[in-house]
């Protein structure tokens, strides 16, 4: 029995964002579109770090093994998955994600620190906005922007907005996370796929994956930013199914 694929969602979204991806890949295997912790109506947990959601996850996926594709905020996650249940994860598929969303003394692969600060301040001041800000920043520089937008917005609209706890937890794991030290203990296979034009995780930074997990794939889309299962899921489907075919083999 194939392993099922776990799609985790960004910051602001939900399991919606997958919808248009997923009939393509349903008929081969299972395909679990969760919400991540804190945006299933529940509380967020504490500390709300990459490793507490992975193991809060983990204990609902019904499933030996899961292949995780993740994206943005997702793809950290994932990356915390792989190395604290490596029994658990078959495979990775990172999309649009980096070890590091705001640049450091050390890192200028990311965000800088006052825009991230200044989306979280904003999020007392006017919530909604800032999420729809936030959203057309990850279509920014890309193909199809307009396109790409309003399916971020449909998937809001489609899951339901996120408590401001939720969203500034959120945040704030973008703003303190530094996963650079666990790229080289993912031990198991991983694609990275990425759009040249990403505004919000540099294409930088994917680069520095690649050479940092042992044995990443990296594929590169010219034309895209932020969400390239969106604004090309052609070539993102092709270079998955790529991925999965290989690993059936």
């Amino acid at each position: 029995m194939k392993p099922p694929l776990l799609f985790l969602h960004g910051w602001g979204l939900n399991g919606q964002i997958w919808k248009d991806i997923v009939p393509a890949l349903a008929g081969e295997r299972t395909c679990l579109c969760p919400e991540l912790p804190g945006y299933d109506g529940l509380p967020p947990p504490q500390p709300y770090h990459p490793e507490t959601l992975a193991d809060r996850l983990i204990s609902q996926v019904d499933a030996p093994s899961s292949i995780v594709c993740g994206w943005s905020m997702g793809g950290m996650v994932a990356q915390a998955l792989a190395v604290r249940h490596p029994g658990r994860v078959r495979a990775l598929v990172l999309v649009g994600t980096t070890p590091a969303f705001v640049n450091r003394a050390d890192w200028a692969h990311g965000l800088g620190t006052d825009v991230v600060s200044g989306f979280a301040d904003d999020l007392t001041r006017d919530y909604s906005a800032t999420v729809r800000r936030f959203l057309g920043l990850q279509a920014l520089g890309g193909a199809s922007a307009r396109s790409v937008i309003g399916h971020l917005m449909a998937s809001v609209d489609a899951g339901g907005t996120p408590s401001v706890a939720t969203l500034s937890a959120g945040m704030e794991l973008l703003q303190n996370t530094d996963l650079r030290a666990l790229a080289s203990r993912i031990d198991c296979p991983v694609l990275l796929l990425h759009g040249a034009r990403d505004q919000i995780c540099p294409l930088s930074g994917a680069l520095w994956l690649g050479q940092h997990i042992p044995g990443a794939r990296l594929a590169i889309h010219d034309k895209a930013a932020h969400a390239p299962f969106l604004s090309h899921p052609e070539w993102f489907l092709q270079q998955l199914v790529h991925f999965l075919n290989d690993l059936d083999e």
